[in-house]
């Protein structure tokens, strides 16, 4: 079943196109890597599909709602976590959760209940009622990790999920993100993080100036391009190989002048 489908996906801001004419129809229950340069499209694609763009060329639907008249109940079913996003840092995790909780109707109790369990799972529990002004990155992107599923939504979009995490951490969301999957959700991930990518995703789109280049498998695409890891072949096909090493080269001179 398709539970995201696109068709034709256009944007442009100021008369230039981000996106070209994207064309993806993405089954239920995968985790699906889009990955591509910073500029290529990536985060306006899921924007798009959140419904926080609404103007936008082509056709999109999610769980066979059009994104364009329904954005509201689409974001109920949906979970996004953002590389950056409004995380109201004057409030406590505790107090910022009951807020998301509410957004998605769900019960007092049941927030509390979840939010306390789910802190405590990412070292947090201690911290429940201090102000996030004082948090670091890392311990702001646990608060947003679990405000995006804690409703325990059917598709997770998530952008540069990672993003200042230690190491304990990005193994320990991996694993979540493999589990959420052998439970039927879905998951749209977008990160720069080639080794994550190729390890957890069922399905790897790449995207360059606005249009899919690659779409397959991981065992697939090497198939296709010969080049070893999901780096390499995302270097080779995005024709970045030959010019990192010309930057890299020019980088040393200029230290070494």
């Amino acid at each position: 079943m398709n539970i995201i489908q696109i068709t034709s996906l256009k944007k442009q801001y100021n008369g230039n196109y981000v996106l070209k004419g994207i064309d993806l129809n993405i089954d239920a229950g995968q985790i699906v890597g889009y990955i591509g340069p910073n500029g290529a499209g990536k985060s306006t694609t899921i924007k798009i599909l959140t419904g926080i763009i609404g103007d936008f060329e082509g056709d999109a639907l999610v769980m066979g709602l059009d994104v364009r008249q329904n954005p509201v109940e689409i974001k109920q079913k949906i979970g996004y976590i953002p590389e950056q996003a409004a995380l109201y840092d004057v409030l406590t995790p505790l107090e910022y959760l009951r807020f998301v909780g509410k957004l998605y109707q769900m019960e007092d109790a049941v927030i509390e209940k979840k939010s306390m369990d789910l802190l405590r799972l990412f070292d947090l529990s201690d911290k429940a009622t201090t102000r996030m002004n004082g948090y670091s990155k890392g311990m702001k992107q646990k608060v947003l990790l679990i405000s995006g599923l804690i409703h325990n939504p059917e598709i997770i979009f998530l952008d540069e999920p990672l993003s200042g995490l230690d190491a304990n951490a990005v193994i320990l969301v991996k694993e979540i993100l493999a589990q959420l999957k052998q439970s039927g959700k879905t998951i749209f991930y977008s990160s720069h993080i080639m080794d994550v990518v190729e390890k957890i995703s069922d399905r790897i789109i790449i995207i360059d100036k606005g249009e899919v280049i690659a779409d397959g498998s991981f065992e697939t695409l090497q198939n296709n391009a010969h080049a070893g890891s999901l780096e390499n072949i995302f270097t080779s096909l995005t024709g970045g190989a030959s010019q990192h090493q010309n930057t890299a080269g020019q980088f040393i001179d200029i230290l070494n002048s």
